[in-house]
């Protein structure tokens, strides 16, 4: 079973040697580089280690300023992809949006190149948006 974990002591080490399988590594963002973003921002933002039975098997780093809550970091551990545990852990993280803040709204920047993580998230449910910043497109998903 997934749960998502706050990064602390006993995961942040795993959490760092995260390896994503994504053929361009300007597609994710470092998981060192969005802890630190996130602790900038503490006020807006967190990180979770993904977590599966105690190991870690993936990171994700969310946002939640302005009643503008995104996905801003979303990586599953080249070991453990095609388990079926990315679905799982983006139902859980959009959970915790709906839960916490009542979200009515969740958005992930995805690469305009990325159409492998473009196919994931339409999977769930987002869909494209007009937005676009920096060579990234807005997907999103509404709620009720």
């Amino acid at each position: 079973m997934l749960k998502l974990e706050l990064i602390n002591e006993d995961n942040f080490s795993s959490c760092i040697n995260i390896k994503s399988s994504v053929e361009n590594n300007d597609y994710v963002d470092d998981v060192v580089y969005s802890i630190a973003e996130a602790y900038l921002y503490k006020d807006e933002s967190e990180c979770f280690a993904i977590n599966r039975d105690g190991e870690v098997v993936g990171f994700i780093s969310i946002y939640y300023g302005e009643d503008n809550y995104q996905i801003i970091n979303f990586v599953i551990d080249e070991v453990h992809r095609g388990r079926g545990y990315g679905s799982e852990a983006a139902r859980l993280c959009i959970d915790y949006f709906k839960r916490e803040f009542n979200a009515k709204r969740v958005s992930l920047p995805v690469h305009v190149n990325n159409k492998r993580a473009q196919k994931f998230w339409m999977k769930l449910g987002f869909k494209m948006s007009d937005t676009i910043e920096d060579d990234y497109v807005f997907m999103r998903i509404y709620y009720e």
